[in-house]
Parts: C-alpha cells; sequence; structure tokens
C-alpha cells in the first residue's frame, strides 16, 4: 500500500510543497516512485513523517530532527520515550501558561465591589481605582497583584471604613513619631515600619521584607506615592522609607 504526496498532504495537514522540501534535503525520502516518476509513500514513510511533524511542533529545527531520526543507535521505543518526556514537560509548560491567563483574567474582572452610593461614602470625590490600568500593567502578572485585587472584590463598605481608620491612625502617631524626633532607625520607628508591612499583609497581600523594602523606596520616587505621605507630615515618605530599610535589615540580618 502507497499513498500520493496529496495523500499524504491531506492525511497530516502539511502541504504539498513541504513534502517536496523535505524529500529534497533528505528528511522524508519517499520509498517508491510511480512509473511517471510520481512520489509514492509507504506505511513506514508515515511513521517517519508523523515523528517529524512531532519534533517541529515542539520547536526543533529541520537539521536536528534529521540527527535524531537517523541515529543508528536509536530505537522505536528510544524516541517514544523522548517523545513522552517532551510531551509532559510541554503540557505543564501550557498548564502554567494557562493558569497565569486565568488568573490575569481573574485579576482584570475584580475590582471593588462597591455601589456608587457606597464608593462615594468611603472614598469621597477620589477615584479608588484611578491607577488601576497603571497597575495592572505594571504588576499585572504578579501573584501579589492577583491576591490584591482577589481580597478587595470581597471587602465590604466597613472593610474600607476599617481599613482607611487603621491607615489614619497609623499616619497620626507616625507624625507623633517625627514630631518627637526619633530616628528611623530607632526601635519605634521600626516598629512603626513593621505595622505597616503588617497592614499591606493583612489587607492586601503576603509583603515580604525585601518587597517592603521595595515598596519604602516607591513611596519616594513615585511623586504620587511620596505625596500621599507627606501630606500626613512633611518629609515622612523618606523617614518611612529609612525605617522600612532599617526594620527589614533588622529582620533579616
Amino acid at each position: 500500500m502507497s499513498y500520493s504526496v496529496g495523500q499524504v498532504a491531506g492525511f497530516a495537514g502539511v502541504t504539498v510543497r513541504t513534502l517536496h522540501h523535505y524529500d529534497d534535503i533528505g528528511l522524508l525520502v519517499p520509498s517508491e516512485r510511480s512509473h511517471a516518476g510520481h512520489r509514492r509513500y509507504s506505511d513506514a514513510d508515515l511513521d517517519r513523517l508523523q515523528q517529524i511533524l512531532f519534533y517541529r511542533e515542539l520547536g526543533f529545527p529541520l537539521d536536528e530532527v534529521a540527527a535524531l531520526l537517523d541515529d543508528p543507535d536509536a530505537d522505536p521505543r528510544a524516541h517514544l520515550r523522548r517523545q513522552h518526556e517532551l510531551l509532559t514537560a510541554r503540557i505543564e509548560k501550557l498548564r502554567k501558561m494557562a493558569a497565569a491567563v486565568e488568573h490575569a483574567m481573574e485579576a482584570r474582572d475584580m475590582g471593588i465591589n462597591l455601589t456608587p452610593e457606597e464608593r462615594f461614602e468611603v472614598f469621597g470625590d477620589k477615584d479608588p481605582e484611578q491607577y488601576a490600568d497603571e497597575a495592572e500593567r505594571r504588576w499585572g502578572g504578579t501573584e501579589e497583584f492577583t491576591e490584591s485585587q482577589r481580597r478587595a472584590a470581597t471587602y465590604t463598605k466597613e472593610d474600607w471604613k476599617r481599613m482607611q481608620a487603621e491607615v489614619a491612625d497609623w499616619g497620626e502617631r507616625y507624625d507623633a513619631l517625627m514630631a518627637a524626633g526619633e530616628p528611623p532607625a530607632g526601635e519605634a520607628a521600626m516598629d512603626m515600619a513593621e505595622e505597616h508591612r503588617q497592614h499591606i499583609c493583612g489587607w492586601f497581600y503576603e509583603c515580604p521584607y525585601e518587597l517592603h523594602r521595595c515598596l519604602g523606596e516607591m513611596y519616594v520616587s513615585d511623586e504620587r506615592f511620596k505625596a500621599f505621605y507627606d501630606a500626613m507630615r512633611p518629609g515622612l515618605a523618606e523617614h518611612l522609607r529609612d525605617a522600612i530599610t532599617a526594620n527589614a535589615a533588622r529582620h533579616t540580618s
């Protein structure tokens, strides 16, 4: 039993031109020729084509495919084992990619779940999601962003008010700490920095010390964050940044 190049192209989902090319480079030379000189492919040829297409699907260049298939020491079982290993790795990679896309979709769909009236009551004329698109661009692929979005979608009006009250209370106490001349590396300031980190962990996402240190730098480098903290007391952003750095050092050194 043999098959024409057109039949094989239909079986395999490739073009006739591809099969001609494989023949020209010696990768898949048909076992037979018709009296008119046309290519005829045997079942063994089809098996080899299946192997070729498998490795091509996994991204192997043609010269490597040829080397794999023409290895005199390889046997069919070795090819099957290799293919199983490669497929397993490919499936795991695709699974992780699918999970990442699902998380991104989930995060995109979630947000602050309040009515317009509740939003106004809690946030006044400020839009709590004003920088949502920017945040997604900067951190959308991270577990922290997804977790923050997931939690935010569950909070009620009372939750947001309690959160704001905690921030206001923390700000007043940090203002008093600076007024008393406490240095950033002092115990009192480091304790306030730790409370700040715990607030993030409790309300938004797990915030290890290295990440908290990065946030502290952002509170100074990003004018919007700097304005938020300096509104509590001029210079608070830099003082907090230094306290966060010192607190991270005492817990990780």
